[in-house]
Order: structure tokens, then sequence, then C-alpha cells
């Protein structure tokens, strides 16, 4: 067994290289840039190694390059890929999208196309009728309902 000791001391650049690696591949599962950050710790533990530092040094540098990149790098890069447009599904999707009415829309409803399917709809302000043909905006989906206005 010290022979696996003594070995492990010598060759401690592939021990560290081997748990940056397997950091590395595991932040493949989580992707939240943890696990990258403390592989790439553990690398530079790796390079210390390589260099000829005691083990308390390796160490010492995984755990400082670790929780620096943790705490410097990692912020900038989430931010950069949680910016950019903003993706709307469901109901957000279609609000203030615009359709035709294909059935009058008075008391009880009626219907109109939007984005070329057939939705139920209602006005927006009670009492209102909507004539066939006429355009109008979505302005909430209440059920399977779209609340329209009429368009200028």
């Amino acid at each position: 067994m010290s022979e696996f000791f003594d070995w492990l001391a010598a060759n401690s650049w592939l021990a560290w290289g081997t748990a940056g690696l397997l950091l590395v591949t595991a932040e493949l599962l989580s992707l939240d840039l943890v696990l990258l950050m403390l592989g790439l710790g553990a690398f530079a533990g790796g390079i210390g190694a390589l260099a000829g530092a005691p083990l308390v040094a390796n160490a010492l540098i995984a755990v400082v390059v670790s929780v620096g990149m943790l705490f410097l790098v990692r912020p900038s890069i989430v931010k950069r890929l949680h910016t950019g447009v903003k993706y709307a599904d469901g109901r957000a999707a279609l609000l203030g999208s615009s359709g035709v009415v294909t059935v009058e829309i008075g008391v009880h409803g009626g219907r109109i196309e939007m984005n070329g399917e057939e939705w139920t709809a209602r006005s927006a302000l009670d009492g209102e009728t909507l004539q066939v043909g006429t355009r109008v905006s979505v302005h909430e989906i209440d059920g399977a309902t779209a609340v329209v206005f009429p368009q200028d």
C-alpha cells in the first residue's frame, strides 16, 4: 500500500488532472458552471505539482484558483449567458397578437383567427360588438378565450 502512496506523491499532477477532468465532465450534467470552476482549480493544482510544489501548496493553489474563479469569473459568464432576447411562450407569446374576427363578437362572445388558429374571443370592453372582418389585438388570455379590442 505504501508503494501506491509513494507513486501518488511522485505523480500528484496526475491525481489533480484526473480530479479536474472528472469535475469538468460532471459540469456537462449540471450546466451551472460551479464544477467547471472547481475543475479549473484542480488543473491549477496539477500545474503546481508539475512545477514541483509540495502537496499543501498544490491544495492551496487549487483552493485559491477555484474560489477566485467562482467569485470573479463565473458571475460575468452567467450574466452573459442570461442576457439576450427573452423567449415568450404560452399566454405571454399571444399578448399583443393580431387577429381577425371570424364570428361576430357580442355579449356571448365570438371567434377570431389568430396566428392561423381559431380562438374563442370576447371583447375587452363590456357590451361592445365587433363585426366579422374587424382586426383585433389580444389584450389578455382568459383560459382558452382571447380577450380582444379593435385595432385602430
